[in-house]
């Protein structure tokens, strides 16, 4: 059972939002930080930027925590709470532009000088004191982000990759300035040629400016791309913040003498009363209580059929009201609402860490102090062979550049925030990255029949008539007199009876029998719909076919119900609940993904067994009481199958909980979601499928750039210690790394859901 499933601190937990990060490392510092105030666990995102406190007792105040994360050399802030409206303008703090401007006049300084070492015919007289009025610009100022950052980092007695960058490219810079001024490489005319492999023959009269120009400018460009990847990859759950009302019209006064008066959506109140129209966003969670429309409800659940509602339906804010005006009490405000609630799962889900992340930390926690001391190392080494100093110089600096962290620490979370973000968009809500894990691990599907598999409301299914009788008519009668009353049952057969015959007249002389049905007159006919015995006692027997009709519905757990009038009986109407029409193509899908699905119901056999059949379900687990739920999936994994449970009711919460992947229809009830390790907005079945393929894809991205960063730092320090790899080169296969890890996570951001094709991709 997953950690998510624990209780919860008395405590609410803290956020902070961190400023000053720059790698996997500084991240590990704020976090050791921070964990050392006693009674506080805290996590710390590199890629959120984030760090999420929580209590084992008593709160710690806010500004001690802050207080503590200034200690370690970077800033800390609450994040703001409510939606941005920027009104689709650029953000004011976005870091990307100033990045990117610092990048790109450092690039276009550095491509001279990078030009002019590697290509000998551009190497005019003095062409080293050009490079050095070109270089000197991009090492100091845009190089000035590392070197602020090592500066505050060595006063603090710790090191991070600005370290690692900084020490590289001064090394670089002071290195040429000594060989200009005080070696012969500022020699009229004396030639530079460009050596992969760094193995320089004059170890006092070569420059290296082109390295640090280079390296600087390259590692800004990655940082930019990464930047820029981060933000996008966090615009999903930006958008789900701001996809709400900002206005709404409130109803004031009662009855005819009520008035519209326009308020921010932040005034609005429980009970509240207040207008929707066409085109118009619904403001908040509610209950239509008068006219009829269309809502559109894609934003939360990825969804394009409009949802039909009428006075009694309820409403989720920020969906889009597409047909009539309605008039909505509010029943949910501010952080309560189901937006908000969406909201904060997907924030918690993507500052949680995986223990594989929680690996990767460790590592890049003394990955710094390592480099610099193979870098140390290595220069000892090649001095000690008494290879020329260039050599050993360079192998040195090539070490300090390739060995940032940056791509391991970004591996999990930036994977996790576009997974999170795509499923977001699509209706699908995971909980924590340990829920990553155990959907590859699943190969059961336990399936809750009543409201999961089947729409959990009564419909009517089928009408057998006496011989001579209409079947129309026989609706149409019948249908009448049910639709003066508010039993489910007679609820399903009057819609039905208006699908199939179109407008109902009018009942008089209605009334209830208790226990056996209702009676009226419709149309001049004194008509008697309910059990076989009401229409016994009027002397309406049911024929033989009618029996026997009512019969084979009995033992398959329908209802029906007799329907007579003018002293014969008539017919029989089948009432029972109906499967959803994707809940067969879902079951398939779950099959493609190597899922066995299993029917869990409390209803009788027979009933289960015709829904089963229905869908394509072979095993059955029938006429369990609510509170065996939870022994089937225990008896399921200790035969040891790893068992996900699919439902949406209070009686599923406890399976949902006890399952080693729990997931809950958001049409459900509060209790079964957060009982569970995934929400989905939408009821429809296939959801599920989709978000275990899109669990697998993110938890399959996760894994493949974790590969590459380890491989990557594994192939490349030993070369850059060997001598065989540029500096320059080192600097941009070290900003590629990064760039390909949030690259490759952002290719979550084209995931689709199936939608019905029948087609599996895992």
């Amino acid at each position: 059972m997953s950690s998510s499933k624990t209780a919860s601190a008395a405590v609410e937990p803290v956020e902070l939002a961190i400023g000053g990060m720059t790698c996997a490392a500084c991240a590990n510092r704020v976090e050791k930080r921070l964990n050392k105030v006693e009674g506080v666990t805290a996590t710390v995102n590199f890629a959120t930027e984030k760090a999420r406190v929580t209590f084992e007792g008593a709160a710690v105040p806010v500004e001690d925590l802050v207080a503590q994360v200034e200690r370690a050399g970077y800033t800390a802030t609450v994040p703001r709470t409510e939606p941005e409206t920027t009104g689709g303008a650029a953000d004011p703090a976005d870091p990307t532009q100033a990045l990117w401007n610092r990048a790109l006049v450092s690039l276009v300084l550095s491509v001279p000088v990078i030009a002019m070492a590697m290509v000998p015919a551009l190497q005019f007289t003095y062409w080293q004191w050009a490079s050095l009025a070109l270089a000197a610009p991009v090492v100091v100022w845009g190089a000035l982000p590392f070197h602020v950052a090592a500066w505050k980092n060595l006063r603090l007695g710790t090191a991070t990759m600005d370290t690692l960058v900084s020490l590289g490219v001064t090394s670089a810079f002071l290195w040429s300035l000594y060989a200009l001024f005080l070696g012969t490489a500022g020699t009229p005319g004396m030639t530079h040629p460009f050596e992969f492999t760094i193995a320089r023959t004059d170890g006092s009269g070569n420059v290296y400016l082109e390295v640090a120009a280079g390296v600087t400018s390259f590692i800004l460009l990655g940082k930019f791309f990464e930047a820029r990847s981060k933000r996008r990859a966090g615009a999903a759950l930006r958008a789900l913040l701001e996809m709400g009302a900002k206005e709404v019209a409130v109803l004031r006064g009662t009855g005819g003498a009520a008035r519209e008066e326009l308020v921010p959506v932040d005034q609005l109140a429980v009970g509240d009363r207040f207008v929707v129209r066409p085109g118009e966003k619904i403001a908040t969670d509610g209950t239509v209580e008068e006219g009829t429309s269309a809502v559109d409800m894609s934003m939360l659940t990825g969804e394009s059929v409009p949802v039909e509602v009428a006075p009694g339906s309820a409403v989720v804010g920020a969906t889009v009201n597409a047909g009539g005006r309605l008039v909505v009490r509010a029943s949910r405000v501010g952080s309560d609402t189901q937006l908000a609630q969406m909201a904060r799962l997907v924030e918690d889900a993507q500052n949680g860490k995986a223990a594989v992340q929680r690996l990767a930390d460790r590592v890049s926690g003394v990955f710094v102090p390592v480099a610099i001391m193979i870098a140390v190392a290595s220069l000892g080494f090649w001095l000690g062979t008494g290879d020329p100093v260039g050599a050993a110089f360079t192998a040195a600096v090539a070490v300090l550049i390739i060995a940032c962290p940056c791509a391991l620490g970004l591996a999990t979370p930036m994977a996790l925030m576009v997974g999170t973000g795509r499923g977001a968009q699509l209706g699908i809500l995971i909980k924590g990255p340990e829920v990553l894990e155990s959907t590859r691990r699943v190969d059961t599907v336990v399936l809750d029949k009543t409201g999961t598999v089947t729409t959990g409301r009564m419909a009517l299914a089928g009408v057998t008539v006496a011989e001579g009788e209409d079947e129309d008519e026989v609706l149409r009668l019948a249908g009448a007199l049910e639709n003066a009353s508010e039993h489910p049952i007679a609820r399903a057969v009057a819609t039905g009876a208006v699908v199939r015959v179109g407008d109902l007249p009018t009942p008089e002389d209605f009334g209830n029998v208790e226990g056996l049905g209702v009676q009226g007159v419709v149309e001049g006919h004194a008509v008697l719909v309910g059990r076989a015995a009401l229409l016994d006692e009027w002397s309406q027997p049911l024929t033989d076919d009618l029996t026997r009709a009512m019969r084979a519905a009995e033992s398959e757990g329908r209802t029906a119900v007799a329907v007579g009038w003018d002293g014969r009986a008539r017919g029989v109407l089948v009432v029972s609940d109906t499967v959803k029409p994707t809940s067969a193509e879902a079951v398939r899908q779950f099959r493609d993904l190597g899922l066995t699905p299993i029917l869990l119901t409390g209803d009788n056999e027979a009933v289960a067994r015709s829904v089963a059949a229905e869908v394509g379900i072979d095993e059955v687990v029938a006429e369990v009481l609510p509170k065996d739920k939870v022994d089937v999936v225990t008896r399921l994994q200790s035969e040891g199958r790893t068992v996900a449970m699919v439902g949406d009711g209070v009686n599923d919460a406890a399976a949902l909980a006890q399952a080693d992947l729990g997931l809950s229809m958001g049409t459900g009830t509060d209790v079964a979601i957060e009982a569970s390790d995934l929400t989905l907005v939408r009821g429809d079945l296939r959801a599920a499928a989709d978000a275990v393929r899109l669990s697998r894809r993110t938890l399959g991205t996760i894994k493949g750039n974790l590969f590459w960063a380890f491989a990557y730092n594994t192939a490349a320090l030993p070369l850059a210690a060997m001598g065989l790899l540029n500096p320059m080169l080192a600097g941009a296969a070290m900003a590629l790394s990064s760039v390909f890890v949030v690259t490759n996570s952002q290719r979550l951001r084209r995931f689709r859901p199936l939608a019905g094709t029948g087609q599996i991709d895992t």
